[in-house]
């Protein structure tokens, strides 16, 4: 294919990974070889899905981007199926495929997930191919975020099964359905993927990648809701021992001792991102606005905060949250204030286990002609499915491919790294399923 450009860095095409074969066995040069032999029906598999929408919302769709998976899956032996959610979360439901390739070995979970932020009335609809970097970039809603790398894991595995080099272990495929934009309660949506978690030794989610790095950690996210209130009255009497301060000027207090007081931890940031105040304030039913009422001459009497927090570890967020707490606790007069929290994603630790299986991948990167990888800074590392499952298991997550352009009409991927990433895959689960 050539040489292709991200950035500033230059990467060989496969003719050149192969003259690169020293740290190879010869039955991984087989399997590279293999998965070169199928990339051509990997491009069409991939074009197949990325052209079925699949919107979070269009539970349809995503569920018939399940089934072609599912259709695959079962193929190569696997046993697989959609379980579905209950219908008032108003989600598709997932995909679970299952096989044991003999005793012992380890217990692999392969993480995807089904569903775009791109709806079905979306202009943005098809799989297109380009004239630029030399052919080989594609675009489609998608593409690699992350209908790339489901069929990387796909690919993967029957380059490994149908080449008869799993003898031991257990792979687990589990694709989501609403990764986007996931089902409430979370102790439901993710049940599934969190009681597979438990029973295996690693998982590895296969979001976009980066030809020199992996995740080994990222940020946990939580909202938090702040309600203060206050004694409605004229203004003339405001400061008095029997009005006191007023809703409006607590809420500023403790949102400025929030910035002085609890701001500062390496990876915590929290942030208010919508704020209502005055004599009467309602909360939006899209959890999102606030309908406020006030007048310049009456002391506002309620303050509703919306907001944000962002954490590297549980411990940390408790911290967080503690201090919060104690902030709120000392009022102004005649006010009052509480708030609650609520856990979204929790956080992918970066551990010492982690890091391990990390260099694990970056020795394949090395041997299949590619840089060492280093880990992402799970500070500039949003939550993703790998946070649920990570507080049970060995975590690595960015295993795809790369392109550019997530969740725009502009989306896009390199196919030379699609079929890096691949032969990545393959060797790297060879290695694993075959540790002894």
């Amino acid at each position: 294919m050539g040489k292709f450009l991200i950035g500033s860095i230059v990467i060989l095409s496969s003719s050149c990974v192969l003259s690169n074969t020293k740290t190879l066995s010869d039955i991984e040069k087989q399997i590279v070889l293999s998965v070169e032999s199928s990339f051509n029906s990997q491009v069409d598999f991939l074009e197949k899905v990325v052209n079925i929408n699949s919107g979070t919302r269009n539970k349809v769709g995503v569920k018939a981007v399940g089934e072609v998976f599912i259709q695959a899956f079962n193929k190569l032996g696997f046993k697989s199926s959609w379980i579905d959610m209950p219908a008032k979360m108003d989600r598709a439901g997932h995909m679970l495929g299952e096989r044991s390739f003999g005793a012992g070995g380890k217990k692999i979970l392969l993480m995807g997930h089904l569903d775009t932020v791109f709806p079905i009335n979306s202009p943005f609809q098809k799989f297109e191919r380009t004239t630029e970097l030399n052919g080989s970039k594609v675009k489609g809603p998608g593409v690699t975020d992350m209908k790339d790398g489901n069929t990387i894991i796909l690919f993967a595995l029957k380059s490994l099964i149908e080449g008869g080099f799993i003898k031991k272990g257990q792979v687990s495929v589990f694709f989501t359905g609403d990764e986007e934009s996931s089902g409430k309660p979370i102790s439901i949506s993710r049940k599934d993927l969190i009681d597979v978690a438990k029973r295996s030794d690693l998982a590895l989610n296969f979001e976009g990648g980066s030809p020199t790095q992996a995740v080994i950690g990222r940020r946990g996210t939580s909202n938090w809701t702040l309600t203060v209130t206050g004694k409605r009255s004229h203004s003339s009497v405001i400061f008095s021992d029997d009005v006191g301060a007023g809703a409006i000027f607590e809420s500023g207090r403790i949102l400025n001792d929030f910035y002085q007081q609890v701001k500062g931890e390496h990876g915590l940031t929290f942030n208010p991102g919508v704020i209502g105040g005055g004599t009467f304030v309602e909360e939006g039913s899209d959890g999102s606005s606030i309908d406020a009422y006030g007048k310049g001459n009456v002391v506002a009497q309620k303050v509703i905060v919306k907001g944000g927090l962002r954490f590297l570890s549980e411990e940390q967020k408790e911290r967080a949250r503690e201090s919060m707490r104690q902030v709120i606790a000392k009022n102004l007069p005649m006010t009052q204030a509480s708030i609650e929290f609520e856990d979204s994603y929790p956080a992918m630790t970066a551990t010492d286990a982690n890091r391990a299986e990390l260099k694990k991948l970056s020795d394949v990167s090395v041997a299949i002609g590619m840089k060492p990888l280093t880990a992402y800074d799970p500070t500039k590392r949003g939550a993703a499915d790998i946070s649920f499952v990570a507080p049970y298991v060995t975590s690595l997550d960015a295993l795809g491919s790369w392109g550019g352009n997530s969740h725009t009409p502009d989306e896009w991927l390199d196919l030379n790294t699609f079929e890096i990433a691949t032969k990545r895959t393959a060797v790297y689960l060879y290695r694993l399923l075959n540790e002894k």
